[in-house]
């Protein structure tokens, strides 16, 4: 899973479908969500999905222009468009149906 930030997320989230964990580092809950990411990002190719994460302290201003309040927040975009956003942890399975619906 590669680490984005401020300055290259619009870049590195306009292509395909991207999911975003916004988190941080103190954060137990977000701990919890990082190996399910990991999972599911051996299981599912690239090509239908880019797992990518921020740390929310080191990159505030994109948290802060999309309202992201509580983390973990998994934002997941489609062809650059925001199409769904979810927070707190999240098992692998309910991603995968996640990825299912937005990729039908």
């Amino acid at each position: 899973m590669e680490a984005i930030t401020d300055q290259n997320f619009v870049e590195e989230t306009k292509d395909g479908l991207v999911l975003i964990d916004f988190w941080a580092t103190w954060c137990g809950p977000c701990r919890m969500q990082a190996p399910i990411l990991e999972q599911l990002a051996e299981e599912v190719d690239e090509d239908e999905l880019r797992i990518l994460k921020m740390d929310v302290d080191e990159n505030p201003t994109t948290a802060r222009e999309f309202g992201i309040m509580s983390i973990p927040t998994l934002m997941f975009k489609k062809n650059g468009q925001v199409v769904k956003q979810v927070a707190g942890v999240h098992t692998k399975q309910q991603l995968l149906d996640i990825v299912k619906e937005l990729n039908a």
